[in-house]
C-alpha cells in the first residue's frame, strides 16, 4: 500500500513538472520574461506623441514599413499611400515607422516629418515616431520582427516591408527594392484580406 501511494505520488509530481515545463516553453522564456507571440502585444509611440497599441490592430491586415525622407526609395510614399486607399476600408493599415539607420536619411523631427509627408505625399496613413531599426539602440518591435522565423535578419535598407496577418503574425517579408504595388505583394494582401466585396 505505502509503495503504490509512493509511486502514485512519483507519477504525479513527473506529470506536475512535465505540465510546468510545457507551459514553461509556450508562454514564457528564460528569466521569467513572458514572450511576445504577436505584434498585438507591441506599444509604440505615433508621431504626435501619443501611446499606441498595435492590438488595436487586430484582425487587420498590416504593411509594416520603416521610411525615410531622403532616400532613393522616398517616392514610395505614393505607392503606400495608394496601397492605403485601395485597401483600407477592406482592413487593411500600412504602419510607416521613419528610421534615420542608413546614411542618415531621415535627420527631420517627428514634425519635420510628418510635415514632410503631408505636403509631397499627402500620406493618410499611420505616422509613427522615428525608431531604430537596427543596432544596439533597436526598438523592440522590429527586434521582434527581424526574429521571426522565416523572416530572420536585420534590416538591410530603408523601406524594408513586413506583411502581417489578421492574427499579428508576419507572412511576408519584401526588400526596399519591391515596390509597393508589386504583383506579388499586392497579392500576398488580396488574400490576406477578409473575403468580402471591395
Amino acid at each position: 500500500m505505502r509503495f503504490t501511494l509512493l509511486a502514485a505520488l512519483m507519477t504525479l509530481g513527473v506529470v506536475a513538472a512535465f505540465a510546468a515545463g510545457t507551459a514553461a516553453s509556450t508562454v514564457g522564456a528564460p528569466g521569467g520574461k513572458a514572450m511576445t507571440r504577436s505584434i498585438h502585444q507591441f506599444t509604440v509611440r505615433t508621431i504626435d506623441g501619443k501611446d499606441r497599441s498595435l492590438g488595436e490592430y487586430r484582425g487587420k491586415v498590416l504593411l509594416v514599413v520603416n521610411t525615410a525622407s531622403k532616400c532613393g526609395f522616398t517616392p514610395q510614399y505614393e505607392g503606400l499611400e495608394a496601397l492605403y486607399e485601395k485597401y483600407r476600408a477592406r482592413g487593411f493599415e500600412v504602419l510607416a515607422f521613419p528610421a534615420n539607420n542608413f546614411m542618415g536619411q531621415e535627420p527631420g523631427t517627428d514634425t519635420e516629418i510628418a510635415q514632410f509627408c503631408d505636403l509631397n505625399y499627402k500620406t493618410t496613413f499611420p505616422l509613427f515616431s522615428k525608431v531604430s531599426v537596427k543596432g544596439t539602440d533597436i526598438t523592440p518591435l522590429y527586434a521582434w520582427l527581424t526574429k521571426q522565423p522565416g523572416f530572420e535578419g536585420d534590416i538591410g535598407w530603408n523601406f524594408t516591408k513586413f506583411l502581417v496577418g489578421p492574427d499579428g503574425h508576419v507572412l511576408a517579408r519584401y526588400g526596399s527594392r519591391t515596390e509597393p504595388r508589386n504583383e506579388k505583394l499586392v497579392a500576398q494582401i488580396e488574400a490576406a484580406l477578409p473575403a468580402m466585396k471591395e
